[in-house]
């Protein structure tokens, strides 16, 4: 990665009834932190050719409700790279939002997605196992 280059991934998928683990269809919020890990390992064999080890988050903030139906659109970037490590900033956002008050099957197209959850962490592609210049 060059100087001042940024990588960076997304990946957007709907939550389901499979994973509502509280009342009222509220999806658990470590659900956001495994689709983080899911676009840190996307962004590590892009950047290693190596799927890499997820270190450690340095911090993590829940920020709004997920509830099944729900479709949240999670990112992630590089924001710099070291011999081994790599330190990624991530952000998770509805933009689509379950209407079940409204029907079985009703959502709404956030014109403005709301931001649920920000993290960031330190992944780590052993020396060993890059494959490509970083």
């Amino acid at each position: 990665m060059a100087a001042g280059e940024e990588l960076s991934a997304t990946l957007r998928l709907r939550m389901g009834s499979h994973d509502a683990h509280y009342g009222g269809n509220l999806v658990d919020g470590a659900r956001m932190l495994a689709l983080f890990g899911d676009v840190a390992t996307e962004l590590l064999i892009r950047l290693d050719g190596d799927e890499g080890l997820f270190a450690a988050y340095d911090s993590v903030e829940f920020l709004a409700p997920v509830y099944a139906g729900d479709y949240i659109e999670a990112t992630g970037k590089i924001v710099n790279v070291g011999r081994a490590s790599r330190r990624m900033e991530f952000e998770a956002r509805k933009v689509i939002a379950a209407r079940p008050e409204i029907g079985d099957s009703a959502a709404d197209l956030l014109e403005t997605p709301v931001v649920v959850c920000r993290a960031t962490g330190t992944c780590v592609t052993p020396k060993g196992k890059q494959r490509r210049g970083s």
